[in-house]
């Protein structure tokens, strides 16, 4: 394990000038998204507006490297509704590097992809202020602070207190989660205006959540 660092650098809300050449600041937003929901985009856009980033990838896991893993949807759902929930905004983008290299999603593996391919650019991983307590878990975390930077968000009720050096984003927070989205639909409440219109319509085409096996976070 590295030296632990115990500052944390903290944002205000202010905007910074995205850069225009070839070296790109990009945002990495990676998970589930089972399904993704208002909270993921009013996030990705707030990371991207307050830090200048060029643009935000929403990259979907394959096989989550969850301890209590549960069955999931189809990977390909959830890839679509992930497509379709950032269609309307010119700077967010569709990753499929997890889905396609298969097996347990580990974000290391993704990130060293990404360096390595682009070693131009800077990336920011974001993540919620309920994961940061987890991050001593994950797995080569010590190499994933030495190739990215950590974005975390501020989130009601978590301390901006860590081990690794995070750079915070304040915004207003919304308590809606995908967990609370499936356990809506489940019992047969509406979920409108909770996720995008095209995400909905495709849940209920594909009739995705009707059962209590459907899900994890």
């Amino acid at each position: 394990m590295q030296s632990e660092v115990h500052q944390t650098i903290q944002t205000k809300p202010q905007l910074q000038t995205a850069q225009t050449d070839h070296h790109q600041r990009i945002g990495i937003m990676g998970g589930t998204f089972n399904p993704p929901h208002i909270g993921h985009l009013m996030v990705a856009d707030q990371v991207m507006s307050q830090l200048g980033l060029n643009k935000i990838i929403f990259i979907p896991d394959a096989n989550p490297p969850h301890v209590d893993h549960k069955t999931s949807i189809d990977v390909n759902d959830r890839v679509e509704m992930v497509r379709r929930a950032i269609i309307d905004h010119i700077h967010f983008e569709l990753g499929l590097m997890e889905v396609h290299r298969g097996g347990v999603s580990y974000t290391y593996n993704t990130l060293k992809e990404l360096t390595t391919a682009h070693p131009e650019n800077k990336y920011y991983l974001i993540i919620g202020g309920d994961m940061v307590d987890y991050l001593p878990k994950w797995y080569k975390v010590d190499e994933i602070v030495k190739m990215v930077q950590l974005v975390g968000v501020c989130r009601k009720g978590y301390e901006k207190n860590s081990r690794y050096p995070i750079m915070w984003v304040n915004m207003p927070t919304t308590d809606v989660s995908s967990t609370w989205i499936r356990q809506t639909l489940q019992h047969g409440g509406s979920v409108r205006y909770f996720v995008p219109d095209l995400v909905l319509s495709y849940i209920e085409e594909k009739g995705l959540y009707q059962h209590a096996a459907q899900g994890n976070n």
